[in-house]
């Protein structure tokens, strides 16, 4: 693919102490069959050989990588750390553990480039992990094919107004996150100027809070195709933050309250007013309380 007329597309891989599968990680961006690309790794202080690993494959190609030492401050600190030294057009998000499809970005910018006021493009991704566990199996069952799990939605290949996402009476339901994590999606730069970056105060559910933020206001495209892989191990954040109980979906909630009561289905809005409406929720707390 000619580099001359197609938009600069930074992959953006946050580290910290990911030398385990850092050099697959990267050999698959490094891979990639669009060519006008950057590499931006953001590092949260690692104190293994993550950065040497990157220094090796550095040397070794023509590819810009671009390496940045970021102070630890939670995931989304260093998310956005990437972003805001991205110089693309396009934010293609990479997670250590991951891996790519060689043919990843040039299908998502396919589609990005096919219409106007597209603000992400995602697709289907494969799991990977060393051995297919209780755990596993159960985690793939719940988050597979994350898109099926609309009500009225039939999510094909194509491109459709965000609005549509929030209006589905699923929206609320599990899984929460029903595009996928960061490493499945293709964003336009422009969005973070006009929705503002990942909210640092959330740990895990920082991905889907943003592409919340974005079905309001742009049109989002799917591909049809497996485009990426997702590993599982216990070391990853959400295995992380799943076992020291972190539950986000109360905080999460909230903000959908404040920001998107208008555009959702009725069912989703009486679900929220009964949480957070000073006054209905009022009444449904004394309706318990006297049944």
């Amino acid at each position: 693919m000619k580099t001359d007329n197609t938009p600069l597309v930074s992959i953006c891989i946050p580290t910290y102490n990911g030398d385990t599968y850092i050099e697959e990680c990267l050999n698959s961006a490094l891979s990639q069959t669009y060519n006008n690309i950057e590499l931006i790794i953001s590092d949260d202080a690692s104190s293994d050989n993550t950065l040497e690993v990157v220094k090796a494959l550095k040397e070794q190609t023509n590819i810009p990588i671009h390496v940045f030492q970021h102070k630890p401050n939670g995931i989304g600190a260093n998310w956005n750390n990437c972003i805001k030294n991205a110089n693309g057009k396009y934010i293609k998000f990479l997670f250590q553990d991951d891996v790519l499809a060689t043919n990843c970005i040039e299908k998502l910018v396919a589609v990005m480039l096919s219409e106007s006021n597209i603000g992400m493009v995602y697709a289907k991704r494969h799991f990977i992990y060393n051995e297919e566990t209780k755990a596993i199996l159960e985690f793939k069952k719940v988050y597979g094919n994350l898109h099926d799990n609309w009500y009225n939605l039939n999510i094909k290949e194509g491109v459709i107004d965000g609005k549509v996402y929030l209006k589905d009476r699923n929206f609320l339901n599990a899984p929460k996150n029903k595009i996928a994590e960061p490493t499945s999606v293709l964003l336009d730069k422009a969005c973070f100027d006009k929705v503002g970056y990942f909210n640092e105060d959330m740990k895990q559910v920082l991905d889907c809070e943003f592409w919340s933020r974005l079905m309001p206001i742009y049109n989002i495209g799917f591909v049809d195709a497996y485009l990426s892989s997702f590993r599982l191990h216990d070391a990853q954040a959400s295995a992380v933050n799943k076992s020291e109980k972190i539950n986000e979906t109360e905080a999460l909630y909230k903000l959908y309250y404040d920001t998107l009561l208008p555009y959702l289905h009725k069912a989703c809005r009486r679900k929220l007013q009964k949480r957070f409406h000073p006054i209905i929720s009022r009444l449904v707390k004394l309706k318990v309380r006297f049944c």
